[in-house]
């Protein structure tokens, strides 16, 4: 797939150098609820993209940095949301202050804030109210599938009330027109992208957020995750603390057990090495290369567990060989319906436990992180006070697999770009009826899968052929036209509009 969509590029090029929710519910298993429901109208299944322990050897792991800048306690539980809505954290904008949830995106890197009324947020920052605010003199926009938003580039002065202690100056891109960015039910104003310059909107000269925190404050360059929603029904109104976000290193109160490092293979998203998927005990036995397919990023933007198709459909075919109900919708799969047990049942039983295995920073071995059904069997709704009804918590994608909140909810996620790698370490906040909903185990050998998982897709030797057959015919006529001066190239110019059809971004407003 990836050799043909490759070839297709190829060609495109050379020529180019050469010419210028219906019905919604159905119960499992079918003895405890015969009927349907038809909840459509009330339900949008139209998902949203949203004592210390001893230091780790690097100075991290502390409850505070000796410096001062921060204070790793002050900072527990200063997000809210869930993953169906995201996850957000209160900043302060301008001078005088202007107080927004933000957002939290490591699959992004624009710090993007709504400068406009919306019907659908309750507040904007006005920034002719700040006297810090300085316009650039760009436009930006980013396009979504699912929506988009345009504006401006400015900088101005940003503080976190629970974060980091000091002001920094930032890049922000103030939105002042958007369509179907901002939905109904969500309590955020804009978007805190967390990840590399690489993908920064226009381009990479705009320094995102975490690198100005980085480089005025004089933190550490890491930061670390906890989100805590796991098991909140997205029909829930409030939106209690249920997270943190830690910059500038680790706070071990927040984790149990050891932190477990794979290599960050690339610094544009926080892309990393998949080498297999268990469901149950049982290996999936794709090659590698098939979970990588595109690439493989931690993101927690996304809602979903998102997988490559392949690798999608041999997940739903070894859940449902192995589940205790077998009469399964496919509805229930794709995202369209959702299954309902009476209250006082627990659909978990019926499912197996999910694993993923991760390289190890010591590339010859691997290490596992595993999640319980209660992570990705979600509660969304109930109907009548008499059934609860759950979605399931994982979807296909032909852009790559995404570790998104289904699997990140059952962990503490380090982001440590000092030393270009991703921890994992069980969530002390993903347990059920003191249940431990996550689990994680290694070293593994790593012998029994390729070198190189993240290499990309399988070759096919004939479409390649294909492709630099076509590249040499067209070199050669560039040549004779470049000679002959009929053709002369020339370079269109960009309008100034931004489009990123990433999996993430089609998925953000899920």
């Amino acid at each position: 797939m990836m050799a043909h969509s490759t070839s297709v590029s190829i060609w495109a090029f050379t020529v180019s150098l050469c010419f210028g929710v219906t019905k919604c519910y159905f119960s499992i298993p079918l003895r405890i609820y015969p009927g349907t429901y038809n909840l459509s109208s009330s339900v949008d299944l139209t998902p949203l993209r949203l004592a210390a322990s001893p230091s780790d050897g690097n100075g991290l792991s502390l409850a505070s940095d000796p410096t001062g800048k921060v204070n790793f306690l002050d900072m527990v539980n200063n997000l809210q949301g869930d993953s169906g809505r995201g996850y957000y954290i209160e900043m302060s904008i301008g001078t005088p202050g202007q107080k927004l949830n933000i957002l939290v995106d490591t699959g992004s890197s624009n710090f993007a804030v709504a400068a406009a009324p919306h019907p659908f947020i309750t507040h904007y920052f006005n920034t002719a109210l700040s006297s810090t605010y300085e316009s650039a003199g760009r436009t930006v926009g980013v396009r979504y599938t699912q929506g988009n938003w345009e504006g401006e580039l400015g900088i101005d002065l940003v503080s976190i009330p629970k974060g980091p202690n000091g002001t920094v100056v930032i890049n922000i891109a103030a939105i002042l027109s958007s369509n179907g960015f901002f939905l109904p039910g969500v309590n955020w104003q804009g978007i805190l992208g967390l990840a590399y310059p690489m993908l920064a909107r226009p381009d990479s000269s705009v320094e995102p957020f975490f690198n100005s925190v980085v480089h005025q404050l004089g933190i550490p360059d890491i930061f670390s995750l906890q989100m805590c929603g796991a098991g909140l029904s997205a029909s829930s109104t409030a939106d209690p603390a249920v997270g943190s976000l830690i910059m500038g290193g680790v706070e071990p109160t927040l984790y149990q057990g050891s932190v477990w490092y794979t290599p960050i293979i690339e610094e544009w998203y926080y892309q990393v090495e998949v080498l297999k998927l268990e469901v149950g005990n049982q290996n999936l036995n794709l090659d590698c290369r098939e979970y990588n397919m595109d690439k493989a990023i931690v993101d927690s933007g996304t809602t979903l567990l998102r997988l490559p198709v392949n690798v999608f459909n041999a997940v739903v075919e070894a859940i449902t060989r192995s589940s205790l109900i077998q009469d399964f919708s496919s509805g229930f799969w794709d995202g369209t319906k959702l299954a309902c047990w009476l209250k006082g049942e627990t659909p978990w039983r019926f499912f197996p436990k999910l694993s993923i295995y991760l390289r190890a920073t010591n590339t010859s071995q691997s290490f596992r992180i595993t999640i319980l059904p209660q992570l990705y069997i979600q509660p969304i709704t109930d109907v009548d006070g008499t059934l609860d009804c759950y979605r399931f918590g994982v979807s296909s994608s032909a852009n790559g697999l995404v570790i998104g909140a289904t699997i990140m909810e059952g962990f503490y996620v380090v982001f440590d770009r000092a030393q270009r790698r991703l921890g994992f370490a069980r969530s002390n906040c993903a347990v059920s009826g003191g249940v431990a909903l996550s689990e994680i185990a290694g070293p593994f050998s790593a012998s029994d899968v390729a070198n190189d998982c993240s290499s990309g897709s399988l070759r096919e030797p004939l479409l390649w052929v294909i492709s630099y057959a076509l590249i040499a015919v067209c070199g050669m006529v560039l040549i004779v036209l470049l000679l002959l001066l009929v053709l002369p190239c020339r370079r269109r110019g960009h309008s100034g509009e931004i489009t990123d059809e990433s999996s993430l971004v089609r998925h953000r407003i899920k």
